[in-house]
């Protein structure tokens, strides 16, 4: 699994400023319990002569160095510090913290640097350096592959009679409803992004197709992906019964979204009509005339199959 050192920019510095001291200490890094401890050479300020001073081990630095009548003097790491290989540096590295979307998978000893992983929903985007969040799939796609710390969320198209009505990085595509009941008839198609509607003909009195278009609403306004300002006008132009009703200028897409399904609960199927209108004013035509294809799709099938007498099942 993905894991990285959680060292800041500083300490990556310091880590560039001893490479050279540290890919030497590699050489003989890894000391065995009986092996004598790896060396340096050092020249005695005091009387010239070259010495072979000993490495001090991981977990500590070097506090002095070693001369003529004495052993390398070294020192453990105080908290917050770390040496990985025998070294003969004079302070230890400092543990570094974890990046953005990150969560420490190992903490920071003496002897080791802390541990990072992505956040849970997150993956290592090696390409970046860094955790991205996994991808939503949007709507009429569904999870293929949940994504991992590792790798980003996989989608797929919904076909074979499913959909997905959500944009989620978990909701895998779902069946189509088909029913049995030779009182039900289909009166709108599924698609990829929204499920069939069906309608009892026993039942409709009083109902009229905008009362089935209420269903795939919802799904309707996560697919035609509205910017977030015209979404707002939207949402502010709803008809309603409500004289004053406070305009929704900080509303995130998510609470957006959530005001349109109440609106929907509650709306009456004249108020329903009037929506592809609402959409034209905020200068969002191409969904308008999408949304009353559908209402028109739903009329004709319940003329077709309740009120012409031919009780047509699909």
């Amino acid at each position: 699994p993905y894991s990285c050192p959680c060292s800041p920019l500083s300490t990556r510095l310091a880590l560039c400023v001893f490479s050279s001291v540290i890919v030497s200490f590699s050489l003989a890094g890894r000391v065995g319990h009986n092996a004598s401890p790896p060396t340096f050479h050092h020249r005695d300020p005091t009387t010239g002569r070259s010495l072979q001073c000993d490495r001090c081990p991981p977990g500590t630095f070097l506090r002095a160095r070693c001369a003529s009548d004495r052993s390398s003097q070294c020192a453990a790491c105080p908290e917050g510090s770390f040496t990985e290989l025998w070294n003969h540096i004079s302070q230890c590295l400092r543990c570094g913290v974890c990046g953005r979307n990150q969560v420490v998978k190992k903490r920071c000893t003496a002897e080791s640097d802390c541990q990072c992983e992505c956040k849970q929903g997150y993956y290592y985007k090696q390409e970046y350096g860094m955790c991205l969040q996994n991808s939503a799939c949007p709507s009429g796609q569904g999870v293929l592959t949940e994504g991992t710390a590792e790798k980003d969320t996989v989608c797929h198209v919904c076909s074979n009679n499913t959909f997905s009505d959500t944009s989620s990085a978990h909701d895998r595509c779902r069946p189509h409803k088909r029913w049995s009941n030779a009182r039900l008839h289909l009166v709108l198609k599924g698609s990829t992004w929204h499920d069939s509607v069906w309608a009892n003909c026993g039942e409709l009195k009083g109902k009229n197709g905008a009362e089935y278009l209420k269903e795939i609403i919802p799904a309707f306004f996560i697919r035609q992906k509205i910017k977030i300002k015209r979404l707002r006008r939207i949402v502010h132009k709803l008809p309603s019964d409500e004289k004053i009703r406070e305009r929704p200028l900080k509303l995130s897409f998510s609470e957006l979204h959530s005001r349109i399904s109440r609106w929907v609960f509650s709306a009456t199927s004249s108020q329903i009509q009037q929506l592809p209108a609402v959409l034209i004013k905020v200068s969002v035509r191409s969904a308008a005339e999408k949304l009353q294809k559908k209402l028109n799709q739903i009329n004709t099938h319940l003329t077709k199959r309740c009120h012409s007498g031919g009780e047509r099942k699909i």
